[in-house]
């Protein structure tokens, strides 16, 4: 089962009837597509919360009974009140009536004796029976209210007064006179002290104590803030809604310019004004009691919104498909009922406003289901784009076929096209995708990383990493860096230290002396890669000499054998070339001896570098050459081809202390 759900303000709002999730289908259709409603997934997937819960054309008043078992209703056409039973989820009965009911009143705890209101200002009492009496007022009433202490029924008229039946004795009484020229627009009565209100189309609110049966209030200068609609509005602002809370003190006024007021008894100046912002008269307002917040739930035809009693922060809204005619909040719950302009009277599930009515508890299972797989939306399905995002696509050449769908500024495309188009317009789209989702990934990473703080600024580098040091060391004075007096010493190259200078030097000798031990020591590592990178080409030199030694004693005993077996004669080219080259081979090998021996001689390196490459070296390399000779002091160890050692030196004379050579 799905719910069609809006979520105005963050806050869900399940329609459970009078959308398009229960629709009301005629018996013609139902007789005559029988086959095909099975196919229909939307009809199969409704929900029905109450069976027939609706009315032939509209209805015009809904009203929930005090035990909470019931909900009565009014509407047309034809003319009738239906009864709904909670146990059953369905219709108990309906009884037409000759006349169009406005308003109506329970007078019981149940359903069995209502009051209602006609449009013919004919007054109509209800039994369990049927019809029991009529009686007829002399203008058009408006409202009823009934006060039980005193069986007192109140019908405001298009009159200044206000009549009064009362039903204990079977007449009417002295009715009650206002001021209002125009006529009494709602009537209510304070629930704790009992306390009349009457709200006016002359724009005042009066309030009766019902024991002096006098006028204790009037409310007569009543101003709300001018608002756009107004301009259009030239009538004057009346009094259409009227509510007291339970506490006794708190009393809502609905205006014909669609503000609510919150009044407090003992002041004449209310304390919260709320703007409906469609201009449209209030026609119902209650107070909600059941959540952790107190809220006021106020409808006038378009919308019914709800807020914070306190401050008047909006809470959510509901916006029917249909006008609304009447608003009831079942107690102690976030369930409505609203009386509409259409076939279905509606019922909206609020959750945050309340849980669910005990005998519709499974509502609650539903929305969570609801809420653990949530379904796709009509929209999904679609792409809006605008007509610019449609000639970087190329689809401009779609416009005004059933493709797209016009919707305000731009075109709804079918989001299948869509990707495919922009595909082809951009097919490394995916890849930029692919590497901006691996970079994303790779900066998250390096977020959790411990970082050091070490951003110097483009100007005065040193000086700004000298201070950030003393500025671990010391907790003062520190704050050179965000000082804005110092800030263009960091910004402007024309306050750049010259840390070359004489004066610099000598009043920074430390730093002068740190400096010259980080470039020795970047020296000496430089050094002792060129070292490393010798040997390796020393090493690698030793082995391919090694190579040719195994060759030329492999040739010897090859020789040697083809000898003894007389094979020479065979061999005999083979040996002269062979012996030339061995020739050729120990001329190399002597040379390369000699050399070595000159170069022992001479104190040289064991032959590491040519003369002719130290003839090509700079005067500089030379001195570097000579402090890594220096540092080796001559020392060289090598294999030779037969598997030997040698080691060669250079001897050096060391002074001794007393002042002799050794």
């Amino acid at each position: 089962m799905v719910l069609p759900v809006t979520q105005a303000n963050n806050v869900k709002v399940y329609t459970v009837s009078g959308g398009l999730g229960s629709r009301s289908i005629p018996d013609w259709i139902v007789r005559k597509r029988k086959r095909q409603l099975k196919k229909d997934l939307e009809y199969s997937t409704r929900v029905e919360l109450i069976q027939d819960f609706e009315f032939p054309q509209a209805s015009n008043c809904i009203r929930t009974t005090r035990d909470g078992n019931f909900v009565i209703a009014t509407g047309t056409y034809k003319p009738q009140m239906r009864v709904y039973e909670y146990a059953e989820a369905s219709m108990k009965f309906e009884r037409h009536t000759d006349c169009e009911s406005l308003k109506f009143e329970v007078l019981s705890d149940d359903w069995t004796k209502t009051v209602h209101l006609q449009d013919d200002r004919w007054i109509e009492f209800h039994t369990q029976g049927g019809h029991h009496y009529r009686t007829r007022i002399p203008k058009h009433g408006r409202d009823l209210a009934y006060h039980y202490p005193s069986c007192d029924l109140l019908v405001s008229a298009s009159t200044h007064e206000v009549y009064r039946l009362n039903l204990e004795l079977g007449r009417f009484s002295t009715p009650i006179q206002t001021d209002s020229t125009e006529g009494v627009n709602c009537a209510e009565i304070n629930p704790a002290h009992q306390l009349f209100g009457f709200g006016t189309a002359n724009g005042t609110v009066e309030l009766w104590d019902p024991r002096s049966k006098a006028r204790v209030g009037l409310l007569n200068d009543i101003k709300v803030p001018a608002s756009v609609v107004d301009e259009y509005n030239k009538d004057p602002m009346q009094i259409s809604a009227l509510k007291f809370r339970n506490d006794g003190l708190t009393m809502a006024a609905g205006t014909s310019t669609g503000h609510t007021l919150l009044y407090d008894l003992r002041s004449s100046v209310p304390y919260l004004i709320k703007d409906h912002q469609y201009g449209l008269p209030i026609n119902n307002i209650h107070f909600h009691e059941g959540g952790e917040t107190p809220r006021v739930i106020v409808s006038d035809k378009k919308v019914i919104k709800i807020w914070d009693r306190n401050n008047g922060k909006h809470f959510t809204s509901i916006e029917p498909e249909t006008d609304i005619n009447d608003v009831c909040v079942v107690e102690q719950s976030g369930l409505l009922f609203t009386a509409q302009e259409g076939i279905q009277m509606g019922a909206y599930y609020v959750p945050q406003l309340g849980p669910a009515p005990r005998w519709a508890s499974f509502l609650d299972n539903i929305t969570e289901e609801m809420e653990e797989n949530p379904n796709r939306d009509i929209y999904d399905e679609y792409k809006f784009v605008t007509r610019k995002e449609l000639s970087a696509l190329g689809l401009d050449h779609l416009m005004g076929t059933n493709v797209l769908k016009a919707y305000m500024h731009g075109f709804f495309v079918d989001l299948r096209l869509y990707e495919q188009a922009k595909l082809i317009a951009n097919p490394f789209a995916y890849d930029e995708y692919r590497q901006k989702t691996v970079r994303e990934k790779i900066e998250k990473e390096r977020g959790s990383r411990i970082r050091v703080n070490t951003k110097l600024p483009a100007v005065n580098k040193e000086v700004a990493k000298s201070l950030l040091e003393s500025k671990n060391k010391k907790k003062s004075g520190a704050d050179v860096l965000e000082d804005d007096r110092f800030k263009q010493m960091f910004a402007d190259p024309e306050f750049e230290v010259d840390t070359e200078s004489k004066e610099y030097q000598l009043l920074h000798p430390n730093t002068v002396k740190k400096r010259r031990a980080i470039d020795s020591d970047n020296e000496d590592e430089d050094e002792e890669d060129e070292q490393e990178q010798e040997e390796e080409q020393d090493i690698d030199s030793d082995d391919s000499e090694r190579m040719s030694g195994d060759s030329e004693s492999e040739d010897d005993l090859v020789s040697k054998i083809r000898k003894e077996r007389g094979l020479h004669v065979r061999s005999k080219k083979k040996t002269q070339t062979s012996i030339r080259s061995d020739a050729g081979k120990k001329q190399k090998t002597q040379s390369k001896n000699g050399k070595r021996a000159l170069e022992m001689r001479m104190g040289t390196d064991g032959g590491r570098m040519a003369s002719r490459n130290e003839d090509r070296k700079s005067f500089g390399e030379r001195l570097k050459s000579e402090k890594s000779q220096r540092r080796n002091e001559g020392h060289r160890v090598s294999r030779t081809a037969l598997g030997g050692m040698e080691m060669s030196f250079t001897p050096t004379s060391r002074r001794r202390r007393g002042g002799g050579s050794r």
